[in-house]
């Protein structure tokens, strides 16, 4: 694997959503290219933030961010936008992973986003990050990256740390996120894991 796509609505999806399997793929392939896509916060405190927490989750990666500023909440309103935004990053990059919300998401933002991933990422092997929230939106998951206790601890401690802004929502807390990842982890037979929604996978058995 030498190329990683991670797309996000908001910042702080990405790493809530997939930040222990970035953090588990970079530390096993320094030099691995991640091109990152976040469609809203972009010019203020959150593209700090965002900057600063992906940096830390993609460690000795080629990490190549942008992070537009489309409105939050908005983004059906805005689908032009993020379409383009979407197509140009599928340009310039082949990736062998898809990082991207889950098209059962609740949030209208990761919803629209995840459903533009199937149409401009084809080919790839598209894998649905899943948020915890009070819509109550979880659901049965297809595929497991298992995280070893350092890397779960890792993770939260980098959410904690990169994105204040956040702290004061109730959810957003070490036992929210470590407990997801201790259910995931018991799912898959493991400590602690992330959990992710396949649309579809296509096998080379012959190979």
């Amino acid at each position: 694997m030498d190329r990683v796509v991670a797309v996000g609505a908001h910042c702080d999806d990405i790493a809530i959503g997939a930040g222990g399997t970035l953090l588990t793929l970079c530390l096993a392939r320094p030099g691995l290219r991640v091109d990152a896509l976040v469609l809203s916060g972009g010019g203020g405190e959150r593209e700090q933030e965002e900057r600063a927490a992906l940096a830390a989750f993609c460690p000795d990666a080629d990490l190549r961010l942008t992070v537009l500023k489309l409105p939050d909440g908005r983004m059906p309103a805005h689908w032009e936008e993020a379409k383009t935004a979407v197509e140009e990053l599928r340009g310039r990059t082949e990736p062998d992973l898809v990082l991207a919300p889950r098209t059962e998401d609740a949030h209208q933002d990761h919803r629209g986003l995840a459903g533009l991933m199937s149409t401009a990422f084809r080919d790839h092997l598209v894998l649905g990050y899943e948020i915890v929230k009070w819509d109550g939106d979880l659901g049965r998951m297809a595929a497991y990256q298992p995280l070893s206790p350092e890397i779960a601890e890792r993770k939260v401690r980098l959410l904690q740390e990169h994105y204040p802004s956040q702290r004061h929502r109730p959810w957003y807390d070490r036992e929210a996120f470590l407990g997801l990842a201790r259910i995931r982890g018991i799912e898959s037979h493991t400590r602690y894991a992330e959990a992710f929604a396949v649309a579809k996978l296509t096998l080379n058995l012959g190979e």
